[in-house]
């Protein structure tokens, strides 16, 4: 009888295969059973070809050696882990193998990552394919018994090779025509520039923003405020002396209310996470970059087993998952959430009918909670923090609507308009168990008993003077918004619906932030909000416009998704593509435009002599070589996780050796020998948290009473 290969995308995944699958021969790169081999990846084994390998020529960056157009994209074993790939093409070709199960990720890259080192180890024997949504004993077992046959998965292995083969020929032509004409540094891509291009659009709007003085009133009619709207309804008065007429036309005047109006408002629970929707909030709530948040979450997922897929886009469940959900809920331990769990199984509530639409779901529904029971002091600390997010939103799903009664105020006074509101809250619902404060309205108050018709005297106003601001800078939370819903910055409004799902795919957001911080287009200099380099606003007046706009990789997104579903063929998308990246390379070509390094520094490179440049990397500055074919950094200064013992915010470290410093911008400097044995110190001297909680589970788990103690001592034990 012959072995199946099970491929895991990773070494964690492929021991929980092969614990469920009772492999227990053990070797360097696979378990091993009578039935099955479960081996693994390290992510990418196999890649696109480089260029060099379809012609010499192309060794040498130059505008004459443009497009790069291969006819046939190749593939490459990394060299990095060839050693792997080596061990899984043994595996695949041997004798005694006669089938495959891919088990990688269930998504696009999961599917490439597979088909990749099956292609290039030419592995021709029958697939299956292992399509799970959480790491739990039970979703495994399931999931081997539903395989799925690998014809099935052949249309999203062409959707994954094309957006593969894609970016190779638009990015690489791209970056290359702009670093050979320009002679510095530089890069583009279907997503990531057009991302750089909606922060450098809001750092414009800022730089040209002029504040305006105005001024906003307010009238104290004893019991409450009302405050003045013109016919439009606007709150603004933007000249000072009609401002200042109308606080004195309404002093010692009297308001008769004019309307009243009751609402009675309903506000069902959120919808479910998905990546991106996580991503946001933890970096509200933590400050968490999305790149961190995809982390902890694969660890939640492939470690822990607490929670489903991350990597989805979808907010919703599918109707095949409903019976699950009693057991899941089943299996929270949570002290805080104990008191509504217990709410929902007595009150019988079911998930909100909101949250399950089939229709909604592609590859995989919402991140829930598994079936399985999580310890959560077994989490790290930000771990729980990124697992209480999903958690609460889950439990939160099942309660009801939050609602209150909305009052809207209208009162006249010499021939002048005004309004007040407020809101009665007639039951918490889901936001009892969410504990979200909604931003209130500036005037909404607590309103006493008024009827229509009554009239008020004006005690006194509020004549309040202020500026009007230009708009926020991106966080990493609102730049995650804007890139899942761009088409707002879709100018010509008849082509807003084409923009299908936004700039990238959840699954690849957090790396295209991340890279625009590695390749020093943009900066976080306060720790929160996203400025541009002058690198990254130089870059969008030199790159192709249209390669600017959101609308190209949506497009893109959406054609891809037609090749998943078979309405597109590959070849006809890639063709297009080629067409495409040439006409890039002849717009740079032509280009006028001049690029200037701002940041050139006296300094020069020790490998080979030119100037270098002074960047602001995402954890400190460094020095970079000008010269692209160069690439020698050298670290200047780095932000720590330690914290000034004068004014507590981080310390960055300067210098290395002997001369290494950590330095405070309120004075602080001391070497970082005498710096880092203190604080060794100081740690060694602390309880750790595991330690109190080993503790207290011994003292919870000693039944030995006082009475037990006192005659032990008596008796001379």
């Amino acid at each position: 009888m012959g072995k199946t290969v099970v491929l895991a995308e990773k070494p964690s995944v492929g021991r929980e295969l092969a614990a469920v699958l009772g492999c227990k021969k053990k070797e360097k790169s696979a378990f091993i059973s009578d039935k099955y081999i479960v081996t693994w990846a390290l992510g990418h084994l196999v890649t696109l070809e480089d260029p060099v390998h379809y012609n010499p020529d192309y060794k040498t960056w130059s505008m004459e050696t443009l497009p790069m157009l291969p006819e046939k994209m190749a593939l490459k074993v990394i060299p990095q882990t060839k050693g792997q790939f080596a061990a899984v093409k043994a595996y695949l070709r041997s004798s005694e193998v006669t089938d495959v199960i891919i088990a990688t990720d269930a998504g696009r890259e999961g599917e490439l990552v597979a088909r990749w080192i099956l292609e290039k180890a030419g592995c021709k024997k029958p697939i299956r394919r292992l399509w799970i949504s959480s790491q739990t004993k039970k979703a495994i077992e399931e999931g081997f018994l539903n395989l799925a046959p690998g014809e099935d998965y052949d249309s999203l292995y062409a959707a994954a090779q094309a957006r593969a083969e894609a970016d190779w020929l638009v990015g690489l032509n791209t970056t290359r025509a702009l670093t050979c004409k320009f002679g510095a540094q530089l890069s583009a891509g279907r997503v990531q520039t057009p991302t750089l291009a909606l922060i450098a659009a809001r750092e414009k709007e800022i730089r040209e923003f002029r504040p305006r003085d105005y001024y906003t009133l307010r009238a104290d009619l004893g019991n409450f405020f009302v405050s003045y709207r013109d016919k439009d309804g606007q709150a603004s008065i933007f000249e000072k002396e009609k401002a200042e007429a109308l606080a004195k036309k309404i002093q010692g005047a009297t308001f008769t209310i004019t309307d009243l109006k009751t609402t009675k408002k309903n506000v069902p629970p959120p919808l479910l996470y998905d990546l991106t929707e996580l991503q946001r909030d933890a970096n509200k709530a933590y400050g968490f970059s999305p790149k961190e948040t995809l982390r902890l979450m694969q660890s939640l997922y492939e470690h822990h087993k607490a929670l489903t897929y991350p990597r989805t886009d979808s907010r919703y469940l599918t109707e095949d998952i409903v019976p699950t959900l009693p057991e899941r809920l089943r299996a929270l331990d949570v002290p805080s959430l104990r008191p509504f769990v217990s709410e929902i199984r007595k009150n019988g509530y079911t998930i909100h009918k909101a949250c399950i639409n089939n229709d909604k779901v592609s590859d995989h529904h919402a991140i829930i909670p598994t079936e399985e029971y999580i310890d959560i002091s077994a989490l790290s600390a930000d771990e729980a923090k990124i697992y209480m997010l999903v958690v609460k939103r889950f439990v939160a799903c099942f309660f009801p609507a939050y609602t209150y009664l909305s009052v809207k105020t209208e009162a006249e006074c010499e021939g002048e308009h005004f309004v007040a509101t407020g809101r009665e809250v007639t039951e918490m619902g889901w936001r009892g168990v969410q504990n979200l404060a909604e931003e209130e309205e500036e005037s909404e108050q607590n309103l006493p008993k008024i009827e229509k018709g009554a009239t008020f005297v004006c005690r006194t106003y509020q004549l309040k003077a202020q500026k009007t601001t230009p708009p926020e800078r991106y966080t990493e939370a609102t730049l995650l918004s804007a890139m899942e819903n761009p088409a707002k910055f879709i100018e010509n409004k008849s082509m807003r619906a084409f923009v299908g799902n936004g700039l990238g795919t959840p699954a690849t957001r957090a790396d295209i932030i991340e890279k625009l911080y590695t390749t020093f287009y943009m900066e976080k200099p306060d720790g929160k909000h996203i400025v541009p380099t002058a690198k990254g606003m130089q870059l969008i007046d030199i790159v192709p416009a249209d390669l600017k706009e959101p609308l190209l990789t949506a497009e893109w997104e959406q054609k891809l998704e037609d090749i998943r579903s078979g309405k597109l063929k590959k070849k006809a998308f890639i063709g297009d593509i080629r067409t495409y990246a040439a006409s890039l390379v002849g717009a740079v070509k032509d280009s006028e435009a001049v690029y200037r390094h701002e940041n050139l520094t006296q300094k020069r490179c020790p490998d080979c002599g030119e100037r270098m440049l002074e960047v602001q990397g995402k954890k400190g500055k460094m020095l970079v070589c000008s010269d692209p074919e160069c690439g020698h950094r050298e670290n200047l200064s780095m932000q720590s996780g330690a914290r000034c013992p004068q004014c507590s915010k981080k310390l960055e470290i300067f210098g290395a050796g002997e001369k290494k410093l950590y330095v405070c911008r309120c004075g602080f400097r001391e070497k970082a020998e005498t710096f880092e044995k203190r604080l060794a110190e100081n740690r060694a001297s602390r309880v750790s948290r595991k330690d109190v909680q080993k503790y207290m589970q011994k003292q919870n788990n000693d039944t030995t009473t006082m009475a037990d103690l006192l005659r032990q001592a008596m008796e001379g034990k």
